[in-house]
Order: structure tokens, then sequence, then C-alpha cells
């Protein structure tokens, strides 16, 4: 085991210059750009929920877990007493992002933040080495810890709770605004670099750097999705080694990796970001995902003709008058086949407005669909 080396947490103040304090700048613009589309604020919202789905799949994959998108989107329909360590695992982490967003504008990321995330994150998995968990959720480490395949020696589990907390000063520090990015590349190197629990810091850390970005105001409701694990997943690799190299504290080093990170974010906001663009969602995703469906035989053929006409109504809102023409059959009769739709959830009521209806992906069948379109066209970091 390799020795220790501590360096000093400071905020780098790059040449204005220079290439990340262009990439500080664009992603401004992004945070404070007024966002507007006709995509419909549901179907959106379902998107969001796929994409923190797949955040939490790619995240587990960063640590070894190897369940696939298939594997986790059919053990959704299964019970809960039959599921695997792996998919609890990634389960965990979506209720992890579920409880930074109901919690991060309410609460300072401290401590006890920090700590009831890595207890989500943990929760109702074996200790190494059966598994993923750990037998002190939430608390620091009690003796010193080897990272796997890595030369760096993080500090003595005596110092990790003076390290921690001088890291969550940095995190609360009302530091000037432009200084938000680079505070929260360089709190999840040093995060990782204190390694502060048993196991579990790398997924840990990633939520923790959603946390960050959601209360920096890169969430804006149901109008923006935010992936910042595809940065880290696309190559693990790549995250591996950009972490590795600023474990030296020099500040070129730490100045490439807040490059790394801020590249990749500015990357990601800006492809999903097109997804509020109802024309190219419609062409490029939905109306794909129903015809893979088709193809398939996973939905009949009139199922196909509903959907597809209930993306080309007029706000993507459909009701039963705007079926008769394709349907051809009687009031009573088009109305079953809405309510069967309901059923199969492909189709759910549109909240305050009686007997009207949108697309819904919570379908085994059309989720695949959809997952198969993203992927085609470059939004999926995981397979």
């Amino acid at each position: 085991m390799g020795t220790f080396e501590h360096f000093d947490l400071k905020m780098i103040k790059p040449d204005f210059s220079s290439e990340i304090t262009g990439l500080i700048m664009e992603l401004e613009h992004l945070r404070n750009k007024q966002l507007s589309g006709l995509t419909h604020p549901d179907i959106f919202f379902q998107l969001k929920h796929i994409f923190h789905m797949l955040e939490s799949i790619g995240s587990a994959r960063i640590e070894g877990n190897n369940t696939t998108v298939a594997e986790y989107i059919e053990s959704r329909f299964e019970s809960e007493r039959n599921l695997s360590h792996g998919i609890i695992e990634i389960q965990n982490a979506e209720k992890a992002m579920q409880f930074i967003e109901e919690n991060i504008h309410t609460n300072n990321i401290d401590r006890r933040f920090i700590s009831e995330l890595h207890k989500i994150v943990v929760k109702d998995l074996l200790p190494p080495p059966d598994g993923e968990g750990d037998n002190t959720p939430g608390e620091f480490r009690m003796k010193n810890v080897k990272i796997a395949k890595s030369a760096f020696t993080p500090p003595d589990y005596l110092t990790v709770p003076s390290y921690m907390e001088e890291l969550v000063s940095f995190i609360i520090n009302n530091n000037l605004r432009q200084y938000d990015l680079l505070k929260t590349a360089i709190a999840h190197h040093r995060f990782v670099w204190i390694h502060p629990f048993l196991n579990g810091n790398g997924r840990t850390v990633r939520l923790l750097t959603y946390a960050m970005l959601v209360k920096q105001g890169f969430n804006v409701n149901t109008h923006r999705i935010l992936n910042p694990t595809a940065i880290f997943c696309v190559d693990r690799d790549e995250y591996y080694n950009k972490l590795a190299k600023a474990d030296s504290g020099i500040e070129n080093d730490i100045t490439e990796w807040c490059e790394y990170v801020l590249s990749g974010l500015k990357r990601e906001i800006e492809k999903i970001d097109r997804l509020l663009d109802y024309s190219y969602l419609k062409n490029t995703i939905l109306i794909p995902a129903v015809q893979f469906s088709l193809e398939r035989k996973y939905i009949t053929n009139i199922e196909s003709k509903i959907l597809q006409r209930a993306l080309e109504v007029k706000n993507q809102e459909i009701s039963a008058g705007d079926l008769k023409a394709i349907l051809k059959k009687h009031p009573s009769a088009v109305s079953r086949y809405i309510s069967q739709l309901k059923k199969e959830k492909m189709l759910m009521p549109v909240l305050n407005k009686p007997r009207k209806y949108i697309i819904s992906f919570s379908n085994n069948f059309l989720l695949r669909g959809i997952i198969d379109a993203l992927g085609k066209n470059g939004f999926l970091a995981v397979k």
C-alpha cells in the first residue's frame, strides 16, 4: 500500500481566455436559458423518469453491476421478492434521486444529507465481499482502506470527519455564482479522494454531483432532464483515469478534471434539451417507438393507429372524437378501446382535463421501443 499525500482543498482560478472559462460561460447561458418547446409537460416528465432510470443503471455499471437496460425494464414487472441484488442496487439509486428532488431545495448539502444518500444507496445490499452494501450505512469508515486497482491511498480514517467537514463547508460556502460548476467538479473529486464510507462511495458521489447541479438551478421542474452520470459512464476508464490524475493535487491536473466534467455536462444538456422540440421528439423517438412495438407484435395494428393519432393531435392530447375517423366504429366501441389502452398503460388521463389522454410509456412494450429509439439517436450512455 502506498502512502497518503495531503493537498489543500481550494477553488481554482482559471484565466479568462482559458478553455474552461469558455465552458463556464456556455453552461451559465444554459442555466439561465428560458426553456421552451411544444413537447407536452406530461410526456417530458415521463422522459425524465426514463433518464433517471438510465442514470441509475449507468452509475451501477461503473461499479461493475452487469444488469442491462432490458433486464431492468423486465424487473419493473416482477415481484419485489424475486429481485436480484443488482436490480435492488439500481432501484436504490432511483430512490436516492427522488429523495434529492424532494429535499434539495429545503435542505443544505451537509453531512446529514450526504449520510442519507449513502443509506439509500446501500439499503438491503450485502456488504463486501458478497455485495455492494455497507455494514455501517451513513457512517464514516472506521478503518483504513485500499481502493481496488488504484495506486492511490485514501486518508487515514481518523482524519475523515475533519476532511468531510471541510468539504461540506466548501460545498455550502456561498461563492460567486460563476464558481458553482467548478465547485461541483472539485467536490466530486475530493469526495472520492477522501473515500469517506467503507463502500458505495462512487454511487454516492455521483448522486452528490446531481444534487449540487439541481441545487444550482440546472433542473427546472419538468422542463429539463439532467443526466450527469452519462458524463462518467460513457467511458469508465477515462473517468477513473481523469480522477486518478487529479489525485496529484496539481492545479493543472485539477483543471483538466474540471474541463472533463464541464464539457461532458454541456454536451449532455444540449443533447437532451432537444427533446423539448416536439417535432424532433415525435419523428425521431416516439413514432419509431410505436413502430418498433408494432413490428414485434407487442401491440396490434389498431393500437398502433390510436397511439400514432395521439402523437399527431394538437397539444398531444387525444379524445374519443379524434379516433372516430380512423376506427370507424360506434362511440361506445371507441370508448372501450380507450379504456383498454388505459388499462394496458399505453394511454393516461390528462390532469384536470376530463376525457383527454396522452401517450404513456408505462407499458413494458412501449418502453422497450422508447429505449430502442433513444439508443439509435445517441441518448443512451449505457446499453
